[in-house]
């Protein structure tokens, strides 16, 4: 089994996909009526858009991104109409595709127990650290009593894309809207996938999901992509019932690979007071450890 991403594949069906969501119309192009045989804009419409050579384009929509200059790139993301994230895959399969820069690293499994100390001094809001597998890796009080469903799982580390597949009743249950919540997932795991390609602990990932969730499959096959960044949810608490949120998703840089999530009151900050006050009521504890 391969234990890395076929980048020239993840190049090929990324650009296809990008490229057949998109009508003439869409681009400004004239139609000239009949009936067209692609779906989407064709390989010279894609290749006029963006000002080079049909040749040229084939051979990247072939898988050979190497040696395109951030031009090029730019003029691709811009006619095939790429949103920031998707903007963001195209270049890093570009750098993934030339010479070996450097050693290879994963994204990290522990964290520092500075960051734990930053996450326990956060005492009015969940927060919580992951890598980009998904992987909780230290969490706060609240963060604890916020995921004990996800925490229900013995595995460690915990993994918030296995839960929403694997555990599809608990999820549908949890999240309050459980399709975008899968679909998130699967797409930045794809995100990842993009930045580290040789992660061989995510394509192991992957592979499980794909051979237990059919949802995943589906999913995953669409090649959407997204960026970690900000917004609201709203989860149903087996405890105190329904929490609406804010949440804000932060890289740090001093530890690569690993983002800060906190949670905050979306409106009344009475359901974060009832989560806090059962978290210190029963002392809930649920261990991160590998």
């Amino acid at each position: 089994m391969a234990t890395t991403l076929d980048l020239r594949t993840e190049i090929r069906e990324f650009l296809r996909s990008r490229r057949a969501r998109i009508t003439p119309e869409n681009a400004g192009l004239p139609t000239y009526g009949g009936r067209r045989r692609v779906k989407g804009l064709r390989r010279e419409e894609v290749a006029l858009l963006a000002g080079v050579s049909v040749d040229y384009y084939v051979r990247i929509e072939r898988g050979n991104l190497a040696g395109t200059s951030e031009s090029v790139l730019d003029a691709l993301a811009t006619a095939l109409q790429l949103n920031d994230a998707e903007r963001d895959h195209l270049f890093h399969l570009a750098r993934k595709s030339g010479p070996p820069g450097g050693r290879h690293s994963e994204p990290p499994l522990t964290v520092r127990p500075a960051l734990q100390e930053v996450l326990d001094a956060i005492t009015g809001a969940p927060a919580l650290i992951r890598n980009g597998r998904q992987d909780v890796l230290a969490m706060n009080q609240l963060g604890r009593a916020l995921y004990s469903p996800i925490l229900a799982d013995p595995r460690r580390p915990a993994n918030t894309a296995r839960f929403v597949y694997l555990h599809p009743a608990e999820a549908e249950r949890f999240f309050g809207d459980y399709d975008q919540a899968t679909r998130n997932a699967a797409a930045m795991l794809r995100m990842e996938a993009g930045h580290h390609p040789d992660d061989e602990q995510l394509i192991a990932l992957v592979r499980e999901l794909s051979t237990c969730s059919e949802r995943f499959r589906q999913q995953w096959a669409s090649r959407d992509v997204r960026l970690k960044g900000s917004g609201s949810k709203h989860v149903n608490h087996p405890v105190v019932g329904r929490l609406d949120l804010n949440f804000e998703s932060m890289d740090l840089p001093t530890d690569p690979g690993l983002q800060l999530n906190v949670y905050t009151a979306a409106a009344a900050a009475d359901g974060l007071a009832r989560l806090a006050s059962w978290a210190n009521r029963d002392n809930y504890v649920c261990g991160l450890g590998t």
